[in-house]
């Protein structure tokens, strides 16, 4: 006898349909083909067990599965539920007639229970898109998985619940998140507000400016100076993101299997901040079996690299290329998974080896040339690619002592919020676009036009500080930012003395 289950394998952060074909006919052993991993083929072990937990039989005949399509490998023990459950259907333990409406996924454990596996929302986003009524997954995913509206969603704590609801012995009902509440809940106060910090209003200001345009920044400054601080702060003044932003975010931690069992939906901007050892492959994604690393994580969000000069060259120079592209493509012999990866990358480092190079109190103890190598270990084309280089200076006795004073997060995100509609507007229409850091050549001869006094403030820039034409490009796009939180139209010469002030590293004062 034949039966056809419902399955779903991951592709990058998408997933595509699998049919589990279960056939038992006379004979004995057991086959398994359609280019299964290991997990999967060590799945009759578990089945055997749970089907003994619950009173039922391994067939004593011959069983052929096949994994549809079969030029497709399949990883994971999510297979676990259709493989047993088509074993029953083939062998007349359990109704077969209602397979066809439902897509399942789940580890199985020895005793039936049904353990929580990785990428439930894509999945159920495809059933969605194949038209399938039902999706059933381990109950620590229903929530994830309810996210998706239009496809039913059930939670089943073990494998006789999902056997019990195919005979009809029980109809449970669907799981349901309300999106609305979902976002309420989660768009709280948030915990990190900029009124904690004291002082530091010049840096405030450039980070104010680097979020409105959604602009790489580098924090470069002495131990204590409160640059891990600032870039803690920095998601509570981003816009909150968009319902389609969400979605995407949850899909690749989900894929990652980085959402908890109560997370439904991802509101937060993420914020990563990966340790100085991390690898180049955990950093892109990549692996045997390709799967998102931290550039990817932090899609829609703030990636954080703290003391940025201890990352491995070849981790920070693997980011480049992701950096202006905004995606990263993972490829192997045989198939190419593309990742999402928009972020805003923070960085922070000391200006020197001992951390107290142009500090105003205190002496470096290293020489110019340590001084030049130990900033020499970021490169130039990378440093090109990050457009606000700023300089953290410590906060004096008074200013830590007073009473804060300083604008919330909250007022700042308004500002900020502002701006961003305004290039909303600007850039309506254009694909990939939707904020001053992503503009091409030709969005920035459109709108990044500056006038005869502007003209004269670049080049003197570009000949004493020996500028790049990447450099370049990142100076006006700052400054059409610092325009926009302006609401001017036009960028005026002293929004382009700003944004080349906020070149720190490009100055003689440094390495020299």
């Amino acid at each position: 006898m034949l039966i056809r289950t419902f399955a779903s394998a991951l592709l990058g952060i998408g997933a595509i349909t699998i049919q589990v074909e279960v056939q038992i006919s006379d004979g004995i052993g057991y086959f398994l083909s359609g280019l299964p991993d290991s997990s999967i083929k060590e799945s009759q072990q578990r089945i055997i067990s749970a089907l003994t937990t619950l009173g039922y039989r391994w067939p004593g005949k011959r069983v052929v599965i096949n994994l549809a399509p079969a030029d497709i490998r399949k990883e994971g023990t999510a297979y676990d539920l259709p493989l047993a459950m088509g074993v029953l259907g083939a062998s007349d333990k359990v109704k077969s007639d209602l397979f066809s409406r439902f897509v399942m996924m789940g580890e199985l454990a020895l005793d039936g229970t049904l353990r929580p596996v990785k990428g439930v929302l894509p999945i159920a986003m495809r059933a969605r898109e194949d038209h399938f009524p039902g999706l059933i997954v381990p109950v620590e995913n229903a929530r994830e998985a309810a996210v998706v509206q239009g496809i039913d969603v059930y939670g089943m704590n073990s494998l006789s619940q999902v056997i019990d609801l195919f005979n009809g012995s029980t109809a449970p009902k669907p799981v349901k998140i309300d999106i609305q509440e979902e976002f309420k809940r989660q768009l709280e106060r948030q915990e990190l507000d900029f009124s904690d910090v004291k002082g530091q209003e010049s840096v405030k200001r450039a980070l104010e400016v680097a979020v409105a345009g959604g602009h790489n920044l580098l924090l470069v400054g002495p131990p204590g100076a409160g640059k891990t601080m600032l870039a803690q702060r920095i998601p509570g003044i981003i816009p909150p993101m968009t319902p389609e932003e969400a979605l995407e975010t949850t899909k690749i931690h989900s894929v990652a299997g980085k959402l908890g069992p109560h997370n439904g939906l991802i509101i937060k901007r993420p914020f990563r901040s990966p340790h100085h050892t991390i690898s180049d492959v955990a950093l892109v994604g990549g692996g045997s079996y390709p799967q998102p690393g931290e550039i990817s994580l932090a899609h829609n969000g703030v990636l954080f690299l703290d003391e940025l000069p201890e990352f491995k060259r070849t981790v920070l120079e693997v980011m480049r290329q992701p950096l202006e592209d905004r995606f990263i493509n993972i490829s192997r012999t045989r198939f190419t998974i593309q990742y999402p990866a928009s972020f805003m990358l923070v960085a922070s480092m000391n200006p020197c080896q001992c951390g107290y190079y142009n500090h105003p109190d205190r002496p470096c103890t290293c020489s110019a040339g340590s001084v030049q190598k130990y900033l020499s270990r970021v490169s130039g084309p990378l440093l090109d690619r990050i457009d606000l280089h700023i300089e953290v200076v410590p906060v004096k006795y008074d200013k830590l002592t007073e009473i804060p004073t300083g604008e919330s997060s909250e007022i700042i995100r308004a500002r900020v919020a502002h701006a961003r509609q305004i290039q909303e507007h600007r850039f309506a229409g254009l694909t990939g676009t939707y904020c001053n850091a992503q503009m091409g050549s030709r969005q920035m001869r459109k709108f990044c036009r500056i006038n005869d006094p502007g003209k004269a403030i670049m080049k003197q820039a570009m000949e004493r500080l020996g500028l790049s034409a990447r450099a370049y490009d990142r100076i006006l796009k700052v400054s059409r930012t610092i325009a926009d939180l302006e609401g001017s139209t036009e960028i005026e010469p002293y929004h382009l003395a700003e944004a080349v002030n906020y070149r720190s590293l490009d100055r003689d004062i440094w390495g020299g």
